[in-house]
């Protein structure tokens, strides 16, 4: 005989019950999904540092000063503040596809209208095309983690996250390269404006391919769930979710709110000094307007490379507060020592101190995009990505108009100081952060109740009510636990 559970006991949730004999299986497509979707985010990274990186030229060419060269490269900024919410919103109401096409189409828009911008009186054509372009940011940046999170397993979301992360930070490479090869800094009028239409005309045309890759290639998700955690929520009732909720939600976690803190402060002073580094290289090298630029990719690569390593690193190990605290040191330190040697006057130094800073700070993004998905699971990813993203504009916003002006009065090395001072603020709010990964643990737990389920003919039934979201799961390991009654044979 079995011994019955008493009557009335809770029984598994119909929804976990569900995501736990769910099947599970990855689709050959997501490879597919994320390397298209990380080619559009290129595209648009390099329309926002394309200005910027050779910030001397446009000035001259549109007779306007640095500080409005330099809202070119904050309007992106700017823009995705208020537009987050109503992005976000349409992200989870309508999903990926839509986001997805709206973002590869107003990209392509942007560059198309910047073509309407080659003579010196036609700044505010630019000016149009480069908002244009900060709009398709909006329906961008919130994107990986939840793409890695719909297509992928559990075992590769950090890495997919970090490629996803990688196409961006790769269009800002391009973005410090291209430009000071395509446009050279060049008197006459004319030439300029041939230089400078060539760039566009190569932009617009990438962008235009990419749009029409996204609507023949992307696709809102795969036939079948990656994960089991993906499980559990594409079955929960669509009025069980409340979009205002999940951001109340998100809002009292205190966890989550250091982090958007802490996120803000490192990514602001890395899109600070992208926007400013020609200026400051500039300052120190007169006429090294091409090693600007590719003072600017060393950054970049060496961040895709700490991006790429740091998500494989989470994928294998699951130390989400550990890597993310170390990250944040070692960005600080680099950014110590990337500022008390560009004045050295050895532009090799330069180099190589840029490099190391860029890759624990670049290599950032995608460490605080996966442990956000963690602290706040089952919330929607786009909606976390998106809070951690307007507090970067933000701060990248302060601190490039902060940083501008006291390099005006003071030096790059004040400047540079200036960031510092917040980096180090970053690094200690860091350490406070608890590691509360409930989406590993939701794996788990769902993984255990199929177990269960496929061990209840023998043994009879579990009366537990397993709830991955609180951790109250009652698995083989937890029977003690107060609720849960152990299953036992009675002769």
């Amino acid at each position: 005989m079995v011994q019955q559970e008493p009557a009335g006991a809770p029984g598994p949730a119909v929804g976990e019950v569900a995501a736990a004999t769910a099947e599970v299986r990855l689709s050959s497509r997501r490879w597919v999904v994320v390397l298209l979707f990380s080619s559009y985010s290129l595209c648009n990274a390099f329309q926002w540092i394309q200005y910027g990186s050779i910030n001397n030229v446009f000035m001259h060419f549109y007779n306007v000063s640095s500080f409005a060269i330099d809202w070119l490269s904050m309007s992106y900024m700017l823009t995705y503040i208020p537009l987050l919410f109503p992005v976000a919103w349409l992200l989870d109401k309508r999903g990926l596809r839509l986001i997805a096409l709206a973002g590869s189409a107003l990209n392509a828009a942007g560059a198309w209208v910047k073509l309407g911008s080659l003579k010196p009186h036609l700044f505010p054509v630019t000016v149009l095309g480069q908002v244009i372009c900060s709009m398709a940011q909006v329906f961008i940046l919130g994107m990986p983690s939840r793409i890695a999170s719909v297509w992928f397993g559990s075992h590769e979301v950090s890495t997919a996250c970090s490629i996803a992360v990688f196409g961006n930070q790769l269009g800002i490479a391009l973005g410090f390269l291209v430009p000071p090869v395509l446009v050279p800094n060049v008197e006459d009028e004319e030439k300029l404006a041939y230089h400078i239409s060539i760039m566009f005309f190569m932009t617009a045309g990438v962008a235009t391919a990419l749009f029409i890759l996204v609507v023949i290639v992307f696709k809102e998700k795969p036939p079948n769930p990656p994960s089991r955690a993906q499980a559990l929520i594409q079955l929960r009732p669509p009025e069980e979710y409340s979009y205002v909720k999940s951001i109340l939600h998100l809002l009292r976690s205190a966890n989550f709110l250091l982090l958007v803190v802490t996120y803000g402060l490192n990514t602001g002073c890395f899109y600070a000094l992208s926007t400013l580094l020609n200026r400051m290289v500039i300052h120190h090298y007169p006429g090294e307007e091409v090693n600007a630029g590719r003072i600017g990719l060393t950054i970049i690569v060496s961040g895709m490379a700490g991006a790429l390593i740091s998500g494989i690193w989470l994928d294998r190990t699951k130390t989400y507060k550990q890597t993310t605290l170390v990250v944040y040191i070692m960005s600080l330190v680099g950014m110590i020592v990337y500022t008390f040697t560009l004045s050295l006057n050895h532009l090799w130094v330069v180099f190589v101190t840029a490099g190391m800073l860029g890759f624990f700070m670049t290599g950032y993004l995608p460490v605080g995009f996966e442990f956000a998905a963690e602290l706040t699971y089952p919330e929607s990813e786009g909606t976390s990505s998106g809070l951690l993203n307007v507090s970067a504009q933000i701060f990248g916003i302060a601190f490039t108009i902060g940083q501008g002006k006291i390099m005006d009065h003071f030096g790059t090395k004040a400047g540079n100081l200036f960031l510092c001072s917040f980096m180090f603020l970053g690094t200690i709010m860091t350490a406070f952060i608890n590691a509360d990964l409930r989406r590993q643990r939701a794996n788990l737990d769902l993984e255990q109740t199929r177990l269960q389920g496929s061990n209840q003919m023998d043994y009879g039934t579990v009366a537990c009510n397993p709830n991955p979201i609180n951790s109250h799961s009652c698995s083989l390991a937890h029977t003690q636990r107060k609720g849960c009654q152990k299953p036992a044979l009675i002769p």
